[in-house]
């Protein structure tokens, strides 16, 4: 590993799994120390208690969804570190593609509140915690963006909506907090990952991980054109540690690294979403 950040404290949301702990790990091997935050206390002591270095990683429990929990993360992870160079905002759920036409208006309504509530508004909210702390210490934000933040199909209309949000998100607080603070993206493909979908649509409990694993073994994932979407989510985690380095990055802000496989320039697999109407 290249050392890039030695002494750094990031503070990560959605950190007891998937992406969220990938990158959490990977920070710890580049020499800095994680606050890892979720709402599930006994998987982040999990996750700390597994990290390359648990006593540089610490477990705080926290909705991305209320501003007073958010608070209170970030000031547990300064009394922790001394200081917050970096935000990775993650938490996410998805939608798993659930169509418009597969939609009834009050599950339509119930889960646009729910998934914005978590992809957009505790993106806005983790960072109205933290920027006081990271403009002392002129540090960043990275978001966990996605390949649904500038393409269609990689979710249903909930979620590429709230992608596509994020990234607007993503530039308006890069203008804001600059040039004290760099805000900058990571727009992920698929990957294997124990994401979950909306209670509103009974998918809390459902994981895509899982939907891996049922799946026959001659039925291969759906093709991207580096890789294909049983990627352990591992292999996406340089971007966030460039991103986070000051002495790596420090003129890059406002700008979001596609790291999806090739997703872009892959092609259209149907002229038409709707053919089956």
């Amino acid at each position: 590993m290249s050392g890039w950040l030695d002494g750094y404290v990031a503070l990560v949301t959605g950190g007891g799994s998937g992406i969220g702990r990938a990158v959490a790990d990977r920070f710890v091997t580049e020499g800095a120390s994680v606050a890892v935050l979720g709402r599930d206390l006994d998987r982040l002591t999990e996750v700390v208690r597994h990290s390359p270095d648990p006593s540089r990683m610490h477990a705080v429990e926290a909705d991305v969804r209320d501003s007073e929990q958010l608070h209170r993360a970030v000031a547990a992870t300064v009394d922790r570190f001394g200081k917050l160079d970096t935000l990775v905002a993650n938490a996410g759920i998805w939608d798993y593609q659930r169509g418009l036409t597969r939609l009834g208006a009050p599950e339509l309504s119930a889960t646009f509140d729910e998934v914005f509530s978590v992809n957009v508004k505790g993106y806005l909210l983790a960072a109205e915690a933290a920027w006081r702390e990271l403009v002392k210490t002129r540090g960043s934000i990275v978001m966990t963006l996605s390949n649904a933040s500038f393409y269609v199909n990689g979710g249903g209309p909930v979620y590429t909506a709230s992608k596509h949000a994020c990234l607007g998100l993503m530039k308006e607080l890069a203008y804001e907090l600059a040039p004290k603070v760099r805000v900058n993206g990571v727009a992920c493909g698929g990957m294997n990952t124990d994401l979950r979908g909306p209670e509103a649509l009974s998918m809390k409990e459902r994981s895509l991980s899982a939907s891996f694993a049922k799946k026959r073994p001659d039925a291969p994932p759906p093709p991207i054109p580096l890789h294909d979407s049983s990627t352990d989510p591992a292999d996406f985690t340089g971007s966030y540690v460039l991103l986070a380095s000051r002495e790596q990055s420090g003129p890059i802000t406002g700008e979001a690294i596609s790291v999806d496989g090739g997703i872009g320039v892959r092609g259209f697999a149907r002229a038409a979403g709707g053919d089956h109407l």
